[in-house]
């Protein structure tokens, strides 16, 4: 068996699940025959989350949910029409053009 980045193995059971808290992942590594310290655990996942390629975000007081990013968020309708309205603004502000 190659033996693969720890970042990679966690990364590919978060991938598989979607979506799953710390304490069920640390339990899918531990069955996995891994074995991991809390700290190295939590600069992992912190380095993934750096990364881009997951999100981590507290359920309760001593439960993390993680998740895997997808490729494509959707748009917020709100954001994407705020980002619209600040471009037409930026362009009225120059002297000589018109609105349109």
């Amino acid at each position: 068996m190659v033996n693969m980045p720890l970042k990679n193995i966690i990364y590919d059971l978060i991938k598989e699940n979607v979506s799953l808290t710390d304490s069920e992942l640390l339990k899918k590594l531990t069955k996995d025959g891994t074995l991991v310290p809390e700290d190295k655990f939590n600069k992992l996942l912190l380095d993934l989350e750096i990364l881009g390629l997951i999100k981590v975000s507290w359920l309760t007081k001593d439960t993390r949910r993680i998740e895997v990013i997808t490729e494509k968020e959707e748009s917020d309708e709100i954001e994407s029409q705020n980002k619209e309205m600040m471009e037409n603004d930026y362009e009225a502000s120059f002297p000589g053009t018109e609105n349109s």
